[in-house]
């Protein structure tokens, strides 16, 4: 088994910035990858950002990129989401997940709250 644990939500104004992070630990941990999504009020839970943890190829959704950078500390089985030039529509609840080998974001963090008051 494997537990995410996030932290570093918060509430920021609009343009300004947070950084998340996401610590992995369990006696087993073996991933392909290890990532950001959130969930807006009302909305279904969307992609924001990946990493892959062997070659750290980073992928983002269009929505953020330029703004968000993802990365990783393997060492510490961490992966990081820094967050600027925040916008109200990144208002979400933001979850950190892992993709081990064959079996597509198995695990997931309880979920950080990010606010951007409009």
């Amino acid at each position: 088994q494997v537990q995410l644990v996030e932290s570093g939500g918060g509430l920021v104004q609009a343009g300004g910035s947070l950084r998340l992070s996401c610590a992995a630990s369990g006696r087993t941990f073996s991933t392909d990858a290890m990532g950001w999504f959130r969930q807006a009020p009302g909305k279904e839970r969307e992609f924001v950002a990946k990493i892959n943890w062997t070659s750290g190829s980073k992928y983002y959704a269009d929505s953020v990129k330029d703004r968000f950078t993802i990365s990783r500390d393997v060492a510490k089985r961490t992966v990081y989401l820094q967050m600027n030039s925040l916008k109200p529509e990144d208002t979400a609840v933001y979850y950190c997940a892992l993709d081990p080998p064959g079996s597509s974001w198995k695990y997931w963090g309880q979920g950080t709250q990010v606010t951007v008051p409009s």
